[in-house]
């Protein structure tokens, strides 16, 4: 079990795509200051639960890669936490099936995110509809304390901690229940056309772009003429004025010089971004795939080390350890 003086905490990200500012700064960025804390933290790069949405192998494999470079190059220090890949180990997988022999198909009808998925015309596979146990098995193998979520996942610690009652009412007391901690939310990200920010709606700003990548994203910005300011660029610029900590009676400044001048707004907004960006852009080029390999390889065989004993004792309470 893990130290309760030292909680420990199970946070990731699926590879299922390129990441842009709204991902790092709603995600990537509070997982980074979560690694500087005293905490025992498992970082998973969730790969068997993109399979949902990503279905061309290359495709994923890159964006595995990028994740971790992500990672590496936004701070995440390795030798402070355990970064590892679920696929990388199989433990995750024969704990899933042992919940979704515990939990009712009517249970998981429930979940929020599948239906969500589903009205959004995802396709509804067993993959996507039992994706809540997947989650619950990444969680209770490392003996977690604490899930760092979003209001809106909610209930995928809730489901988690239903499938370890399960669990325990069938077999006794074997498994630790889980808690959420809900994180706080940064707000809607907006996106070059003033909807949130999503690769759905291909309005975002790469979160690693070159200054060009960059600029060709800001100049899309969408603007109108009926006011002094852009409202769609300056939404953008507070929120990285907020996320990294500057004054935003500057920002409210430069507007006020700037009134009706969409295009130097623009430029100084990809300015910003870019000296923003720049320091970990150039830190993510140098990483290699041979570096992410070997970080990789250490990070899983540090997460078997725990979940082996959790599934240790999962298979001698259900009867399969002979």
């Amino acid at each position: 079990m893990s130290n309760p003086a030292k909680p420990r905490i199970l946070t990731g990200l699926q590879p299922s795509g390129t990441l842009h500012i709204g991902n790092y700064f709603a995600a990537l960025a509070p997982q980074v200051a979560l690694s500087r804390t005293d905490a025992d933290v498992f970082l998973m790069v969730a790969d068997y639960h993109a399979l949902t949405s990503v279905r061309e192998g290359a495709l994923m494999r890159t964006y595995i890669f990028d994740l971790v470079r992500d990672y590496l190059a936004a701070g995440i220090d390795p030798e402070r936490v355990t970064l590892f890949r679920q696929s990388d180990n199989q433990d995750h997988m024969e704990l899933a099936w042992v919940f979704q022999c515990l939990v009712s198909v009517k249970f998981l009808e429930l979940a929020h995110a599948y239906k969500d998925k589903v009205a959004k015309g995802l396709e509804a596979t067993a993959g996507l509809f039992n994706y809540p146990m997947l989650m619950a098995a990444d969680i209770v193998l490392y003996d977690v304390d604490l899930v760092p979520v979003g209001e809106d996942q909610r209930q995928h610690v809730e489901y988690a901690r239903e499938a370890v009652s399960k669990f325990n009412l069938a077999y006794g007391q074997i498994l630790k229940e889980p808690k959420e901690v809900i994180e706080k939310s940064v707000g809607v990200v907006p996106g070059t056309d003033g909807k949130k920010m999503s690769k759905s709606y291909k309005n975002t700003i790469p979160a690693f772009g070159t200054r060009e990548e960059i600029e060709k994203a800001v100049l899309s910005i969408v603007t109108d003429s009926s006011g002094d300011r852009p409202e769609h660029v300056f939404a953008i610029h507070k929120v990285l004025y907020e996320q990294t900590g500057r004054d935003l009676s500057a920002l409210d400044a430069l507007y006020d010089e700037h009134k009706g001048k969409y295009k130097a707004l623009k430029d100084a907004l990809t300015a910003d971004l870019d000296a923003f960006i720049t320091p970990m852009r150039e830190k993510r080029a140098g990483i290699t795939d041979t570096d992410i390999k070997t970080i990789l390889a250490s990070g899983a065989e540090k997460a078997r080390t725990v979940s082996n004993q959790t599934l240790e004792r999962v298979r001698n309470a259900i009867g399969i350890s002979l």
